[in-house]
């Protein structure tokens, strides 16, 4: 008779245990996914192939993104030949009075939905209801606050566009959690789609309104079209169909996380927001529409490119916030790269800004150009701060970024107000001045504070392209103001665009920028399984 080995007979033993267990996990998994009502709950299955997801949506959430882009830049050059600022103005009030009720439709539940490890079909159709009740009582607070905004404003066109544009409240409750089971799902391709698909809708309807009846009613169609089709969207590729709600589903809990994220986002919301309402106030439609289509302007590139970017840097620095040297290395990298990406074409801006306006908006948009460069150093900034706020998000310190956006919304809407005392182009001036030497050096102080990030880190990574940045932008800025004859000239656009491509250029050699890139989305890509 043969001996018996010890190790052999134990990893005989390991490996048939491992062999159950994986037979028994297989089965589970493919029970959850052969169950109807738990196939749209389960994430077992995403594990095996999770690097190619995460690819496949990031590249789909790009190019949706660039779209977006496209589409959002085209319908704004022909609206803004077929409208006024007037009637671009009399919409923003309204926008900004529902957009800021709107935040308590989504109350965060959709976030909790797609962060949470296990969900059930029962606490899914509970926050499905809860988000239908608040979309169904939020419609109603804006109906009935309609004659309030009219009175605010003097302008009693506003009551039946608030009315109009209250309508689409139902329909976005209608998709909070379908939305957030695509995304549980990883279904980013679905959803880049469907983002797609309903913005044409929404923006082909303004165009053609516009054409047929020339009025601020054309800009009225573009939200309710685009929130129809994408509900419409979302229940077909979603395919799952809510239950009734229960009281012991145990929702109780991602409701307590979701209002945290729904108090930041006020915050936040009354910070960007806040200058349209004052401005709108003191100084009427036509000059709100004026600054507000300078501001839509100069942030839409960075946000089409931030969400992307988020979409893999925050899972990311979640799973390395417990190794400080890695979550520094990867924040350093997101910061070096962000700052030449930001402040690089807004050292551009700045001394082309007049020609940028005209070009896209119109001659009629002329007083926006002094505006658009007043807000451009501020603009500057946000892909820092956007930064940082991830690594605080990632850091678990919620009650930090709350705190922060609090005092942030304070500082934002007193200096537009003092700014406002003494014109339109003052108060962006001084919304941009308070932003960059008061708020984000607070958000940068709260960063190294709280989380791993050091002063070393964050000027080491910044510092030569911002000085690069301010001198370019001090040239640019002084050869236009003070030399330039004309105020129009697109020869000296073209020529400052051949100058600043060839610094900046220059510059990212010098820095290393490239290699530096290649190397953060290689890290990036690793780091995702």
């Amino acid at each position: 008779m043969k001996g018996v080995n010890p190790n052999e007979s134990e990893e005989s033993v390991d490996k048939t245990g491992a062999s159950v267990n994986c037979g028994v996990m297989n089965k589970t998994m493919q029970a959850n996914l052969t169950d109807p009502k738990q196939r749209h709950f389960a994430t077992e299955h995403l594990m095996d192939d999770l690097r190619a997801r995460s690819l496949r949506g990031g590249t789909a959430t790009v190019i949706a993104q660039a779209v977006k882009f496209v589409l959002q830049l085209g319908s704004t050059i022909v609206l803004a030949r077929l409208l006024t600022p007037a009637d671009f103005g009399l919409v923003a009030m309204v926008s900004t009075v529902t957009g800021f009720i709107g935040l308590l439709k989504d109350a965060g539940l959709s976030m909790a939905t797609v962060q949470r490890a296990r969900v059930t079909h029962e606490q899914v159709s509970t926050l499905f209801w809860i988000n239908i009740a608040l979309s169904i009582l939020l419609m109603l607070i804006a109906m009935a606050s309609a004659p309030l905004v009219a009175w605010f404003y003097g302008e009693s066109a506003l009551k039946w566009v608030t009315v109009s544009l209250a309508a689409t409240f139902v329909f976005s409750g209608l998709t909070v959690q379908h939305q957030a089971l695509l995304r549980r799902q990883m279904q980013f391709g679905k959803l880049a789609v469907i983002q797609v698909v309903s913005m044409s809708v929404g923006l082909s309807a303004s165009v053609l309104a516009a054409l047929c009846l020339r009025s601020y009613w054309a800009l009225v169609f573009s939200p309710i079209g685009g929130a129809v089709a994408n509900a419409v969207g979302v229940w077909v590729a979603s395919g799952w169909k809510p239950g009734l709600p229960s009281r012991g589903s145990g929702a109780a809990e991602m409701i307590k996380f979701g209002t945290g994220l729904t108090l930041a986002s006020f915050c936040n919301y009354l910070r960007e927001q806040g200058p349209f309402v004052i401005i709108g106030w003191a100084f009427g439609p036509a000059s709100l529409a004026i600054y507000e289509k300078a501001y839509r302007l100069l942030v839409l590139p960075l946000r089409q490119m931030m969400p992307p970017v988020s979409a893999v840097a925050i899972p990311v620095l979640s799973r390395v916030q417990e190794d400080e040297s890695r979550f520094r290395s990867i924040a350093r990298n997101l910061l070096f790269v962000s700052t030449f990406f930001s402040i690089a074409p807004a050292s551009y801006i700045v001394a082309v800004a007049p020609e940028i306006v005209t070009i896209v908006l119109g001659p009629q948009w002329e007083r926006a150009g002094l505006i658009f460069a007043y807000l451009t150093p501020l603009a500057a900034t946000q892909a820092v701060s956007s930064v940082m706020i991830w690594c605080i998000t990632t850091q678990g310190k919620s009650t930090v970024l709350l705190r922060y956006s609090f005092i942030n919304t304070i500082i934002a809407r007193g200096t537009v107000v003092i700014g406002s005392l003494y014109g339109l182009e003052w108060a962006a001036l001084m919304f941009s001045i308070g932003g960059v030497m008061f708020r984000a050096p607070m958000l940068y102080a709260s960063v190294v504070k709280h989380t791993p990030i050091t002063w070393s880190d964050l000027v080491g990574q910044t510092f030569r392209t911002v000085l690069a940045g301010v001198v370019i932008s001090g040239v640019g800025a002084l050869a236009r103001y003070v030399y330039l004859q004309t105020d129009l000239s697109y020869v000296w656009m073209l020529v400052w665009f051949g100058i600043c491509s060839v610094a900046w250029l220059g510059i990212a050699f010098q820095l290393r920028v490239f290699p530096s890139l290649r190397a953060m989305l290689k890290h990036r890509s690793n780091e995702a399984v």
